[in-house]
């Protein structure tokens, strides 16, 4: 199972995440702050949107056609990082996997 560490307002909170699972499940399951995937997966709010860990980037992939759709809809910057949550699947090599949770602006 690998670990997780979501850092958000500057604490970071590891997580063991189970494989097949997504990275939205993951967060809300253990209570992660800045993720509240309103849509419940469905690429369809981009309330999970996070920040992957540059050394992670090729093990999570990039984000599909209605995932960038999203991801032009986000409240904080889109970054080159930026992803939602719901589209990324835990696999065995996400062990030390870092995400980011922005602080939407106001």
């Amino acid at each position: 199972m690998p670990r997780i560490f979501f850092r958000t307002s500057g604490q970071v909170r590891p997580v063991d995440a189970p494989e097949g699972v997504s990275l939205m499940e993951a967060a809300v399951r253990n209570g992660v702050p800045g993720i509240a995937a309103e849509c419940g997966g469905a690429c369809a709010c981009a309330t999970c949107h996070v920040y992957i860990g540059n050394s992670f980037r090729a093990r999570t992939g990039e984000p599909g056609v209605f995932e960038s759709e999203m991801l032009d809809e986000v409240l904080a910057e889109r970054r080159p990082t930026s992803r939602l949550a719901c589209q990324i699947r835990i696999t065995s090599d996400m062990e030390a996997l870092e995400v980011d949770v922005p602080v939407a602006a106001p």
